[in-house]
């Protein structure tokens, strides 16, 4: 087993559970426009595809419905959950744990993330992780995002260390495309934000290794480092 110098982390649903901010600003907004709110299972599986699929979820369905309308309810959706990012937001359990631990070895972490830098900053430093974080590269610092290996280079490059010796743990089949072009040890957790789809056809994302907890994804990590 080849030792790893370097762990990077997908932002939400891998290593920060931010399902539960999203569902509150859904009922805000479904509320507001009496639209019928989805079940809050339906939500968290829709997380790691973006806002604009949180959106189309909830308004998608209604006759009335169109590009317009979209742009704006997407953007009032993003305004509300920049004034309030991080109310129930909080690292999965046993990955503060983790940090630390890589941390005190002096292991660098990071996050590549195709959420915009505004609100991925801001959720870190709600969290007081953006000082213990050695590199972020969200969508606002690259041409092409993932599935691309683009900001997974880069990253590495900010860390000055090769693609091959990082590990890469990813939520989205996007994440293990982009781990994989680079090179990287791929990691699918089945605890993120995945479809009832996703986890019956999680082995054709290819990903090098599946884990079904946060603690079988700890387990996994310190036996690599």
């Amino acid at each position: 087993m080849d030792t790893k110098k370097a762990v990077l982390f997908d932002l939400d649903g891998t290593l920060i559970d931010t399902a539960s901010d999203f569902i509150r600003i859904i009922r805000l907004m479904c509320d507001k426009y009496d639209y019928p709110c989805p079940l809050d299972s339906q939500i968290r599986e829709q997380v790691s595809a973006g806002s604009r699929a949180m959106v189309q979820l909830m308004f998608g369905n209604t006759a009335d419905f169109n590009d317009d309308k979209l742009a704006a309810y997407r953007q009032e959706f993003l305004d509300l959950y920049e004034a309030d990012i991080c109310v129930d937001s909080r690292l999965f359990e046993g990955l503060d744990e983790l940090l630390t631990t890589l941390e005190q070895r002096s292991i660098p972490w990071g996050i590549v993330t195709n959420k915009p830098r505004y609100l991925a900053q801001t959720l870190l430093d709600r969290l007081n992780l953006s000082k213990r974080c050695a590199v972020l590269v969200c969508p606002d610092d690259v041409e092409h995002t993932k599935p691309s290996p683009e900001p997974m280079f880069l990253a590495c490059n900010a860390l000055n260390i090769a693609a091959k010796d990082c590990i890469y743990v990813g939520d989205h089949l996007r994440d293990i495309q982009a781990g994989n072009a680079a090179n990287m040890l791929t990691v699918a957790v089945k605890y993120g934000y995945l479809s009832a789809d996703d986890k019956a056809n999680l082995q054709a994302w290819q990903a090098d290794i599946v884990v079904d907890t946060p603690k079988d994804l700890v387990d996994m990590i310190l036996s690599y480092i």
